[in-house]
Protein backbone atom coordinates (compact mmCIF):
# COMPACT_ATOMS: atom_id res chain seq x y z
CA UNK A 1 0.00 0.00 0.00
CA UNK A 2 1.64 3.52 -0.92
CA UNK A 3 1.47 6.00 1.54
CA UNK A 4 2.95 9.98 0.99
CA UNK A 5 5.25 10.89 4.88
CA UNK A 6 3.80 14.69 3.84
CA UNK A 7 0.01 13.84 3.36
CA UNK A 8 -2.37 14.92 6.33
CA UNK A 9 -4.52 11.97 5.81
CA UNK A 10 -2.13 9.57 5.43
CA UNK A 11 -0.61 10.38 8.79
CA UNK A 12 -4.34 9.97 10.18
CA UNK A 13 -4.39 6.56 8.52
CA UNK A 14 -1.88 5.80 10.69
CA UNK A 15 -2.58 6.99 13.27
CA UNK A 16 -0.20 9.80 14.03
CA UNK A 17 -2.69 12.73 14.25
CA UNK A 18 -5.85 12.44 16.16
CA UNK A 19 -9.42 12.18 14.13
CA UNK A 20 -12.73 12.01 15.05
CA UNK A 21 -13.04 8.12 13.70
CA UNK A 22 -16.65 7.14 12.96
CA UNK A 23 -15.89 3.93 10.79
CA UNK A 24 -12.55 1.79 10.10
CA UNK A 25 -11.86 -1.11 7.50
CA UNK A 26 -9.49 -3.10 5.52
CA UNK A 27 -9.77 -0.44 2.77
CA UNK A 28 -11.02 3.01 4.10
CA UNK A 29 -11.18 5.05 7.31
CA UNK A 30 -14.23 7.60 8.18
CA UNK A 31 -13.60 10.58 10.46
CA UNK A 32 -15.50 13.65 10.86
CA UNK A 33 -14.51 17.07 8.58
CA UNK A 34 -12.97 19.78 10.91
CA UNK A 35 -15.27 22.14 9.05
CA UNK A 36 -18.48 20.71 8.98
CA UNK A 37 -20.95 22.16 6.02
CA UNK A 38 -23.71 20.16 7.22
CA UNK A 39 -24.79 18.58 10.28
CA UNK A 40 -23.25 15.17 9.39
CA UNK A 41 -19.98 15.96 7.36
CA UNK A 42 -17.66 12.92 7.09
CA UNK A 43 -14.67 11.89 5.16
CA UNK A 44 -13.96 8.87 3.84
CA UNK A 45 -10.58 7.78 2.71
CA UNK A 46 -8.92 5.17 0.94
CA UNK A 47 -5.90 3.83 3.32
CA UNK A 48 -3.74 3.69 0.09
CA UNK A 49 -2.43 7.45 -0.97
CA UNK A 50 -4.10 8.46 -4.45
CA UNK A 51 -3.73 11.60 -5.16
CA UNK A 52 -7.44 12.82 -6.13
CA UNK A 53 -10.44 11.39 -8.35
CA UNK A 54 -8.44 12.63 -11.39
CA UNK A 55 -5.95 10.26 -11.22
CA UNK A 56 -7.83 6.98 -10.15
CA UNK A 57 -6.55 3.85 -12.39
CA UNK A 58 -8.64 0.66 -12.96
CA UNK A 59 -6.51 -1.21 -10.18
CA UNK A 60 -7.99 1.79 -7.54
CA UNK A 61 -11.76 0.39 -8.32
CA UNK A 62 -11.73 -1.98 -5.17
CA UNK A 63 -10.91 0.87 -2.82
CA UNK A 64 -13.34 3.31 -4.80
CA UNK A 65 -15.91 0.43 -4.13
CA UNK A 66 -14.88 0.13 -0.18
CA UNK A 67 -15.46 3.63 0.33
CA UNK A 68 -19.32 4.34 -1.28
CA UNK A 69 -20.24 1.14 0.90
CA UNK A 70 -18.06 2.35 4.07
CA UNK A 71 -20.26 5.88 3.29
CA UNK A 72 -23.25 4.33 3.32
CA UNK A 73 -22.31 2.16 6.03
CA UNK A 74 -21.74 5.56 7.94
CA UNK A 75 -25.38 7.32 6.24
CA UNK A 76 -27.42 4.54 7.98
CA UNK A 77 -25.40 4.77 11.22
CA UNK A 78 -25.80 8.41 11.77
CA UNK A 79 -29.68 8.33 11.07
CA UNK A 80 -29.35 9.81 7.40
CA UNK A 81 -30.04 6.51 4.73
CA UNK A 82 -33.02 5.48 3.87
CA UNK A 83 -35.78 6.31 1.97
CA UNK A 84 -37.27 8.90 3.66
CA UNK A 85 -33.63 10.84 4.12
CA UNK A 86 -30.97 11.77 2.37
CA UNK A 87 -27.32 12.72 1.97
CA UNK A 88 -24.79 13.52 -0.69
CA UNK A 89 -21.63 11.97 -1.85
CA UNK A 90 -19.12 14.18 -3.39
CA UNK A 91 -15.34 14.19 -4.93
CA UNK A 92 -13.53 17.42 -5.45
CA UNK A 93 -10.44 17.40 -7.88
CA UNK A 94 -8.00 19.86 -7.84
CA UNK A 95 -8.42 23.36 -6.29
CA UNK A 96 -11.04 25.13 -8.43
CA UNK A 97 -12.98 22.24 -6.63
CA UNK A 98 -12.06 23.67 -3.15
CA UNK A 99 -9.84 20.90 -2.12
CA UNK A 100 -7.18 21.36 -0.30
CA UNK A 101 -5.29 18.04 0.94
CA UNK A 102 -4.25 15.99 -1.78
CA UNK A 103 -5.14 12.30 -0.94
CA UNK A 104 -8.59 11.22 -2.30
CA UNK A 105 -11.49 11.63 -0.47
CA UNK A 106 -15.26 11.44 -0.56
CA UNK A 107 -17.14 13.62 1.25
CA UNK A 108 -20.63 12.48 3.24
CA UNK A 109 -22.84 15.35 3.89
CA UNK A 110 -26.35 14.78 5.20
CA UNK A 111 -28.47 16.14 8.36
CA UNK A 112 -30.42 19.13 6.15
CA UNK A 113 -31.37 19.71 2.66
CA UNK A 114 -29.24 20.37 -0.28
CA UNK A 115 -29.98 21.98 -3.37
CA UNK A 116 -29.09 21.62 -7.02
CA UNK A 117 -27.14 22.74 -8.48
CA UNK A 118 -24.57 22.93 -5.68
CA UNK A 119 -22.80 26.27 -5.15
Amino acid sequence: MSTDPDCLFCKIVAGDIPADIVHSDDRTIAFRDINPQAPVHVLVVPRAHVVDAGTVVPGDAEDLAAMVMAAKTVADAEGIGGEDRGYRLAFNVGPDSGNSVAHLHLHLLGGRSFVWPPG
